[in-house]
């Protein structure tokens, strides 16, 4: 896919980021992969992130990450646009950016780097060398320690014809509305706060009508609604879903660091379209836990 066109693909709709399917044993499962993304492709989303943070992008080998960017790509072709996750050092990203070109991925993210901090002309050299090695599109995730301002991606939006897109991932007001008067039109703006429902409202309102939803994993249909309920205006439908899900579900996902992917397999299990288990360094939610969820989504009634 051309970058311009990836960019007008991902300004309007909402995304998501497909869990990874690991078997019993915790070994990628392509054949789970390919059902996941069959059953979630026609409730609707703009474009699917593969190997993303929600996909346990940090825990996959390289041989991995191949798997799970051609089984996403062979699956969703000439259906939906898969973006595929990339990172690490300057060097690993651009092996995995390139790998995810020739497997035929109509962009990157490009996810913080790992570790170290850095200031803003070293992250700006990171992502350029990266936008420069592929031809597909790129978008820039701010989360962590990659925080960059307007000076540094207005330079990097005319060294990089590429970089098409802007994912928020760090919530600062301010500088998102910085970014967004000084790019204007430049970039395809995406918020990417951890459960993004709770910001869609405000970040709509600063010109950021686009968000990547993880919910979308278990409940397509309420994630669907919501994003349509925003988009509308429709405080009503918005507020009640918010009541009746979110706000009791990031009670559950804020028990422990990195519940934020622990519970969407939860919920993938408990919907019947189980993922298997997280990678340790995260952990799976509690039989409690469960419970707790089962209840939520038994709630939002069928999908």
């Amino acid at each position: 896919m051309e970058p311009n066109a990836l960019k007008a693909a991902i300004s309007a709709g909402l995304l998501s980021f497909p869990v990874t399917d690991f078997d019993a044993g915790g070994a990628f499962e392509p054949n789970g992969y390919r059902r996941r993304l069959e059953w979630l492709m026609p409730y609707g989303a703009s474009a699917l992130f593969a190997a993303g943070g929600t996909g346990e992008f940090f825990s996959l080998a390289p041989d991995e990450y191949a798997a799970v960017i051609r089984t996403a790509v062979e699956t969703c072709r000439g259906r939906v646009p898969i973006i595929a996750g990339t990172g690490y050092g300057t060097r690993q990203a651009i092996a995995y950016a390139r790998e995810a070109e020739r497997l035929g991925a109509a962009g990157l993210l490009i996810m913080p780097h790992y570790l170290v901090e850095a200031d803003a002309e070293g992250i700006s050299r990171h992502i350029a060398a990266i936008c420069k090695s592929v031809k597909i599109g790129a978008i820039v995730y701010n989360r962590g320690v990659c925080r960059l301002g307007p000076d540094a991606l207005e330079e990097l939006a005319a060294e990089c014809p590429n970089l098409i897109g802007f994912k928020d991932g760090i919530g600062d007001l301010e500088l998102m509305v910085a970014i967004r008067r000084r790019m204007g039109d430049r970039f395809a703006y995406l918020g990417g706060l951890p459960t993004a429902e709770f910001f869609a409202a405000p970040y709509r309102a600063m010109g950021v009508p686009v968000y990547s939803s993880a919910v979308f994993n278990f409940i397509p249909k309420t994630a669907m609604d919501f994003y349509r309920a925003i988009a509308a205006n429709d405080e009503a439908t918005a507020t009640r879903i918010l009541d009746d899900f979110f706000m009791p579900y990031s009670k559950i996902r804020n028990r422990r660091p990195g519940y934020a992917v622990s519970i969407i397999k939860a919920g993938t299990r408990l919907v019947g379209q189980d993922a298997g288990p997280v990678r340790t360094p995260l952990m799976d939610c509690s039989d409690e836990e469960h419970r707790m969820l089962k209840a939520l989504i038994d709630r939002m009634g069928p999908q």
